[in-house]
């Protein structure tokens, strides 16, 4: 069975099938943010629909960072680093590319393991 989860118009927030979670690509809800703020917004949506879709961030997988500048992973690893389960970290990536929308200073998706 595949399960859908925050369906929008061209994607779904996620995607459940054969216990694993996958996440589409996150974005701030306030792109007014800098980038730890955004960072920081962005995983608790990411909290929010691993909760949805059963499991929490200890079930992380794998995480891809995408930074509009390189030079801002310092704010986003702030934001990062608070959040984190120390004793589950996920294997990550983190590389800059320009996003869709310029106001937006990070993009996050991942895979998680259902509980």
């Amino acid at each position: 069975m595949i399960r859908r989860l925050a369906e929008e118009t061209r994607l779904s927030g996620a995607v459940v099938h054969g216990g694993v979670v996958y996440l589409a690509g996150q974005v701030a809800d306030d792109p007014t943010l800098d980038t730890e703020g955004q960072t920081a917004d962005i995983l608790a949506q990411i909290d929010a629909l691993l909760a949805e879709a059963g499991t929490s961030k200890a079930k992380l997988l794998s995480v891809q960072i995408i930074l509009a500048d390189i030079r801002d992973a310092a704010a986003m690893n702030r934001a990062w680093d608070a959040w984190l389960d120390p004793e589950a970290k996920p294997a990550r990536m983190t590389i800059e590319a320009p996003l869709v929308d310029p106001a937006w200073r990070v993009e996050i998706t991942g895979i998680a393991a259902l509980d």
